[in-house]
């Protein structure tokens, strides 16, 4: 197995162990698992980091040359990075550890899945014609950034709505350790704001790339509808919000479905026929 595979393979476990450490600070209320649970997605989001450097490295050796951002299973890999980085931030932003209990797992279980892509898809490949070009990276990095910043949001959504199940004192330790209510509300907003510009940055790129390798900037393959479907889903969130007032429960179920419609367009159209189906 190469190394960079390895590595990569033991990162699932390093965010699966931070995963359990920030539950279990949440359900116990001690925080002796806060810490823990903090430096372990630091020391798997700097092991990951090694491990795409040094599998983008070792393309180079092999005289392929290109960013591990090009399949299906280093899309994942990169998703999970982008999860645990923007989600450090904020734990560093707002000097809280309340969150990740619900926003770690998505980067476990990202790595999780890519753990079982089949052995073929783990090994570096050349690149097939549609992917060489100097769009790839900024394209991918956009639109993932913009997926984890959503995943952000969506974790943030399920705590609201389970916030509002909190009866007084006797709700157990678990509800009373989440940040108040107006407080989530403004992270979800924040969260879908950041994901919103990243993948409007990603469509653009995404449509300069389309006209270089296909002639046009757009073809109505299943994923360049989904990716707009996905759009419009959040700027309608975001439009209610600036223009309606919507805040609380509404954008807490909207980050929901807008995180739902971005897991379908990673995924779901896979199954499709297009021009993405390398993904």
């Amino acid at each position: 197995m190469i190394i960079n595979t390895t590595i990569l393979s033991w990162v699932t476990f390093i965010y699966f162990g931070s995963a359990i450490f920030y539950i279990f600070r949440m359900v116990t209320g001690k925080e002796f698992w806060g810490p823990l649970a903090s430096l372990s997605a630091l020391a798997g989001l700097i092991a990951q980091t090694a491990g795409l450097l040094l599998r983008w490295f070792e393309s180079y050796k092999m005289g392929i040359g290109h960013a591990p951002l090009s399949n299906l299973y280093e899309s994942l890999i990169f998703f999970a990075w982008a999860i645990v980085f923007l989600y450090l931030i904020v734990e560093w932003r707002i000097k809280s550890r309340n969150i990740g209990a619900f926003v770690i797992p998505f980067a476990f279980l990202s790595m999780a899945f890519a753990s079982f892509s089949p052995d073929i898809n783990t090994r570096i490949q050349p690149l097939i014609p549609a992917l060489q070009s100097n769009w790839l990276i900024s394209h991918v990095i956009t639109c993932f950034f913009g997926y984890a910043a959503f995943a952000i949001a969506c974790g943030l959504g399920f705590m609201y709505l389970l916030k509002g199940l909190e009866k007084g004192e006797n709700s157990g330790p678990f509800l009373r350790f989440f940040p108040r209510r107006e407080i989530l509300d403004e992270l979800t907003y924040h969260s879908v704001v950041i994901g919103f510009i990243f993948l409007t940055l990603g469509i653009i790129t995404g449509s300069v790339w389309a006209y270089s390798a296909w002639g046009s900037y757009w073809s109505w393959d299943p994923k360049e509808t989904w990716s707009l479907i996905t759009w419009l889903i959040y700027a309608a969130m975001l439009h209610s919000r600036f223009l309606r007032g919507w805040k609380g429960k509404r954008m807490a179920i909207m980050s929901i479905i807008g995180f739902v419609s971005v897991l379908f367009t990673y995924f779901g159209v896979n199954y499709l026929p297009g021009l993405h189906s390398y993904f």
